[in-house]
């Protein structure tokens, strides 16, 4: 099989509060990009890593990820264009992974579980149950609704897809001008099944500065 993984990290890191892409901040001595990345790149099932990045943060990744043998690929402005330009770059294709760039603590386990899952189902991506009781409010911020936490998973990446698959909900999005912050909604809207992995909490994503101190507290948990 020919499976290749797409590294989203072409985000401009607002609520970081940082002067360069997040990516690039250190997380226990190692930059965010290089954490992800290298674990992506001790999975056999991944044939070929392609990161998509902002155009000015290129030479920067270049440099922090030169041992790795991946290629990369300019960001849209919003998510969904981003997977679509690097989408675009690929002539064959079985399994699409997509991950968060901004994910830098997820396992190779995690990984492998949701490609394994996609192989049988056609798409998959890992998630954990909510925690917390989720409420439905209004514009003003009253109540409206209370849905059943047993029901409720808070999805993460790696999101992996049949190829085939993924194209054909890409041009369905694109002809109703539909853009989705989630990958497995392209799939949802074409009326396919995502089948969801259970995996781990600490799969963070890093988007506050509160986030580096907290992966650093699991890392060093971990001993790394």
């Amino acid at each position: 099989m020919n499976n290749i993984a797409v590294i989203l990290a072409a985000g401009n890191s607002t609520r970081m509060r940082a002067d360069k892409s997040k990516l690039l901040l250190e997380i226990n001595g190692k930059t965010v990009i290089e954490r992800t990345v290298d674990v992506f790149s001790k999975i056999s099932q991944i044939n070929e890593i392609i990161v998509a990045c902002r155009q000015e943060d290129l030479e920067q990744f270049e440099e922090v990820l030169s041992k790795y043998d991946i290629s990369y690929c300019f960001g849209g402005a919003t998510r969904q264009e981003s997977v679509m330009n690097v989408v675009d770059t690929i002539d064959e294709c079985d399994l699409l992974v997509i991950h968060d760039g901004a994910r830098p603590l997820v396992t190779e386990k995690e990984i492998i579980d949701t490609i394994n899952k996609a192989k049988e189902t056609n798409a998959a991506a890992v998630g954990v149950r909510v925690k917390d009781t989720i409420k439905v409010v209004n514009d003003d911020l009253v109540i409206t609704d209370t849905p059943e936490r047993s029901s409720l998973i808070a999805i993460q990446t790696p999101q992996v897809f049949d190829f085939g698959t993924y194209l054909k909900a890409c041009v369905k999005a694109k002809s109703e001008g539909l853009d989705f912050t989630d990958d497995c909604r392209l799939i949802e809207n074409i009326g396919g099944k995502v089948s969801v992995v259970i995996g781990e909490y600490t799969n963070i994503k890093i988007t506050t500065p509160e986030d580096i101190t907290v992966a650093e507290g699991i890392l060093s948990f971990r001993g790394d």
